[in-house]
Formats: C-alpha cells, sequence, structure tokens
C-alpha cells in the first residue's frame, strides 16, 4: 500500500514538478565526459531527463520511478528522440536482482526523502546491482533539525558502512535555499 506522502508525491506529476527542471546538471555532465559508456541505472528517475541524457551518450539505461505518470512521461521523451531505456514503474526500496550488474547509478533528490528504514533497503539494493568500483551519483539536501526528508551525516556514514567509498563531495545549495550536496561513491570489491 502506498504512503499518503508518495501519492501526494506521485500527484505533482499531473503538471511538472518544482524538481523537473527538463536539464541534466553540470555535475552529472562533468562526471560523464570523457568516461566510457556501460550500463547505468537512473533510481528515482522522474520523468527521464537524465535517462535520456543518458542514452543519447550510448549509456545501456533503466529508470525507475514509483510515479507511473512520471514513466509514462519519460517513455514519450525517450519516443519522441528515437531512443531506448528500460523505464520500470518501481520501488528503489525493492530493488530486484538485475541479469547484469550497472556501472553507474544515479540518484537526483530519491534517497533524501525515504526514511531510515528505506535508506538501508535501497543501499542493500543498490549493493546487488552496482558491480564493484561502479560509482553512484548522488544529490541530495540535507535536513533541517530532526523532521523527514533530508540528508543526514548519519546517513553518510551508513552508506559508507555499507560497502561505498565516498570519492567526492560538492557542497552548495538547493533552490529553497537548504543546504545540498552532490556525493560521488565508489561501490567496494
Amino acid at each position: 500500500m502506498l504512503s499518503l506522502r508518495r501519492i501526494l508525491f506521485a500527484v505533482w506529476y499531473l503538471g511538472r514538478p518544482p524538481w523537473d527542471s527538463g536539464i541534466s546538471p553540470p555535475e552529472l555532465m562533468a562526471y560523464l565526459e570523457g568516461r566510457p559508456v556501460g550500463r547505468a541505472i537512473d533510481l528515482g528517475c522522474g520523468t527521464g531527463t537524465n535517462v535520456l541524457t543518458l542514452a543519447k551518450l550510448g549509456w545501456q539505461v533503466t529508470g525507475i520511478d514509483y510515479a507511473p505518470l512520471a514513466i509514462q512521461k519519460a517513455r514519450r521523451k525517450l519516443s519522441g528522440a528515437g531512443l531506448q531505456a528500460d523505464l520500470r514503474v518501481d520501488d528503489v526500496t525493492r530493488l530486484g536482482n538485475f541479469p547484469r550488474p550497472f556501472n553507474f547509478a544515479l540518484d537526483l533528490g530519491c534517497f533524501h526523502s525515504l526514511s531510515v528504514e528505506e535508506q538501508g533497503r535501497y543501499l542493500a539494493g543498490l549493493a546487488r546491482n552496482l558491480a564493484p568500483g561502479g560509482h553512484w551519483l548522488l544529490y541530495a539536501f540535507f535536513r533541517v533539525g530532526q523532521a523527514p526528508p533530508g540528508l543526514t551525516p548519519d546517513a553518510i556514514e551508513h552508506i559508507q558502512a555499507g560497502g561505498f567509498t565516498l570519492l567526492s563531495r560538492q557542497d552548495g545549495t538547493d533552490r529553497r535555499g537548504r543546504k545540498s550536496a552532490y556525493l560521488l561513491f565508489e561501490r567496494q570489491p
């Protein structure tokens, strides 16, 4: 059963959600520059902006979002561009095992919206499906006070304890002035 929070989140896709800029961020583009293509997964892909970018660059991409309308819009974007990707309405906290591991995982604003329990399940699924040495680019804003959403220092420690090495961190602020960061992790062997 979907929580009220998830239902309300999915309703945003009846219009254009404020987080859906339609533009892949420069941090993603800088990461991709000069890297060999491979298999990528976009966790919480929304309307597929970054799935489309990855597919244009030759990556084999899987995009996952629990909002059916977001995936429907992503399919239209890809079809209009004459590109293909594996788009799935699914729950990032219950990732199955994919037949082949991914070289790259992308999450621009999904992980920080999950509860601590959900984050644990997300990380377990990611660890199963990201190849050793694979990278995970995570964008998140930080929690203000005690109430979710937002990333916490404890969550970053938990990620590292779960088999991921923090390679880089680029701090900034989001559109609402909240502290945020792009964090690049590598899956340990």
